[in-house]
């Protein structure tokens, strides 16, 4: 089918689609909740937490198999030895990174990483000690950034600065950064800014404010927890000097997964004076024979303080195996089919009652629709949405986030969804046939 030609909103021609989609087998390697009457949820909410991979489970198992099978001995004997078992994500990190796989390493949560990375790359002096978040910057990374301040004696009152959307919207605009830059840049110590922002789904131009921080003279860190697997990332060739990540969105890792981190090479190989240091990131040739001294690792590993979580990261190293079977490029194209059509049906269906703000030509997965004055309140929308099994994500105050993730989404379950004859929108929401 011509992904150019204009989209038809009829059943058939969704069906059409997915019928052309060579991607819509991986949908099948994944478990997808049911109603009371086993059908299939409508799951758009892949960008806060990813469906379960089909082979999860077992890889989990083999660890719980490989633990009472040989207990202590599972360091190194294991089926996946757990003393290098972090590296078993390394190389599928790394692929959907753009890095190097010296640059990445899968370690603790999103913000325990923040604070570890900053505290190597924030480093303030009197003058230049002033952090830039966006204005809608997720609270965890506020509250990362305001506390980074006060330890170092700082008033985040006075030098947390913010890059804002203008005119209303809730996009940002990249000469607003530069902007801001020109203004306060020999002041800014660190831009910790998203790949994705997370409420208006709003992909950031990652190349440019790397480009902007280089400029400035200022670190540049970067949270991409709903950036990695949902849009193609080229970290080395941007050179940040660090990003972090959770794997629980789009890389399906499951609840409270182990995240992941990126240092650009560039930091690579020093003494570790500026890194806040743990057993882990010792050389794992003489970590165990307990010497006072350290000895550091010389890729990204050095970050590590501790062994790595074996049951909480092996369904992401299950999950990471579906990526390297589908290929971002592929889903990245995907991604944009599905988003588009189903923008085309809200605009035929209910133009004048829901909108997105997510901006058509920088979005990933995720688009954010808003409910228009007259149309009833968008919390009541996103409850009757509820109530037809389309699980979507609610973001206070009033957005409701919506992400067909390609993995793991067909174009007629949402076509379902709205294009019943009189265009009713959710009240004709209907619970999906089993796929």
């Amino acid at each position: 089918m011509n992904e150019h030609q204009p989209f038809e909103a009829t059943m058939e021609y969704a069906e059409g689609l997915d019928a052309a989609d060579p991607l819509r087998p991986m949908r099948a390697q994944f478990r997808l909740p049911q109603d009371d009457r086993g059908n299939d949820a409508i799951y758009l909410c892949g960008n806060s937490l990813g469906l379960q991979p089909q082979r999860a489970a077992q890889y989990v198992q083999q660890e719980l198999d490989d633990w009472a099978r040989l207990g202590v001995d599972g360091h190194l004997k294991a089926r996946r030895p757990w003393l290098s078992y972090h590296r078993q994500a390394t190389a599928g990190l790394a692929s959907l990174c753009g890095a190097k796989p010296a640059e990445v390493v899968a370690m603790n949560t999103l913000t325990v990483n923040l604070h570890l990375l900053m505290a190597s790359f924030y480093r303030p002096t009197q003058h230049r000690c002033k952090i830039v978040i966006e204005s809608l910057a997720f609270p965890s990374d506020r509250f990362a950034a305001q506390s980074q301040l006060q330890l170092h004696g700082f008033d985040p009152g006075k030098n947390l600065l913010e890059w804002a959307p203008h005119g209303g919207s809730q996009e940002l605009h990249i000469d607003d950064l530069r902007a801001l830059l020109d203004k306060h840049g020999d002041e800014v110590a660190l831009l910790l800014l998203p790949g994705v922002q997370y409420y208006s789904g709003q992909v950031l131009d990652m190349a440019k404010i790397c480009r902007l921080a280089r400029d400035a003279g200022c670190a540049v860190g970067l949270d991409l927890a709903h950036a990695i697997g949902n849009v193609p990332l080229a970290l080395h060739d941007w050179a940040p000097d660090f990003a972090a990540w959770c794997s629980y969105k789009y890389l399906n890792g499951g609840p409270g997964a182990i995240a992941g981190a990126f240092v650009h090479e560039r930091h690579l190989g020093g003494d570790a004076s500026r890194t806040l240091l743990g057993w882990w990131g010792n050389r794992e040739q003489t970590r165990f024979r307990m010497k006072p001294e350290f000895e550091p690792e010389t890729t990204a590993e050095l970050w590590q303080l501790s062994n790595p979580p074996v049951l909480s990261l092996a369904p992401v190293i299950a999950s990471l195996s579906l990526f390297d079977e589908a290929g971002i490029g592929p889903l990245r194209a995907k991604s944009l089919r599905l988003t588009g059509f189903l923008d085309f049906l809200l605009q035929q269906r209910v133009p004048d009652r829901v909108s997105s703000i997510t901006p058509p030509d920088a979005r990933g997965c995720q688009m954010s629709l808003v409910v228009k004055p007259g149309s009833g309140t968008a919390r009541a929308v996103f409850d009757r949405l509820t109530a037809q099994h389309v699980v979507a994500d609610w973001r206070e105050p009033d957005a409701i986030r919506v992400a067909p993730v390609p993995r793991t989404t067909v174009t007629r379950t949402y076509t379902d969804s709205l294009s019943g004859s009189s265009g009713r929108w959710p009240n004709e929401c209907r619970t999906p046939r089993r796929q």
